[in-house]
């Protein structure tokens, strides 16, 4: 099947009407009119762009509770919605698309380095105040109950 020389024009010039042309073209099952080449790279770019999200999430969920563990006389309202924002977002997205499971731990390695530049970043403390590896297990990160380090009860920030 080859793409019409409009779609792949199409594709390059307006790619969200590439989609919605694609898209009709699909339903109305016309095969010959697709363009598959670029078809196929944006579907495979969709699966890309969820395993980024999850990484994305659990970097800004890590640097937060890095920044509540390690600067804890900063603790905020602020910091704390973060964290129960991002542990939805990431559970949502989890069950939006269970496949990412076995991806999880890589994408842990690399969203807490993330999370590290997020917590220096945001902080006055140095790389070397945190820990090189994440310090938190899978359970502790999306527990709605856990906030690490001796800090204030989350009571205080409902």
């Amino acid at each position: 099947m080859k793409a019409t020389g409009k779609s792949s024009d199409l594709y390059e010039l307006d790619f969200y009407a590439w989609t919605q042309e694609q898209a009709k073209l699909l339903q109305e099952q016309k095969w010959s009119f697709l363009d598959v080449h670029n078809l196929v790279e944006e579907i495979a770019s969709l699966g890309r762009q969820e395993r980024q999200e999850l990484e994305n999430r659990l970097g800004v969920l890590l640097g937060h509770l890095l920044k509540w563990e390690f600067q804890s006389n900063h603790q905020s309202r602020s910091w704390f919605a973060t964290i129960r924002e991002q542990r939805r977002r990431v559970l949502r997205l989890l069950a939006r698309s269970p496949s990412l499971q076995p991806y999880v731990s890589e994408a842990l390695a690399s969203a807490y380095q993330d999370a590290l530049d997020l917590g220096v970043r945001e902080t006055s403390l140095s790389y070397k105040t945190f820990p090189e590896e994440c310090c938190y297990t899978w359970e502790q990160i999306l527990d709605s109950e856990f906030l690490p380090g001796h800090a204030a009860e989350s009571d205080e920030y409902l």
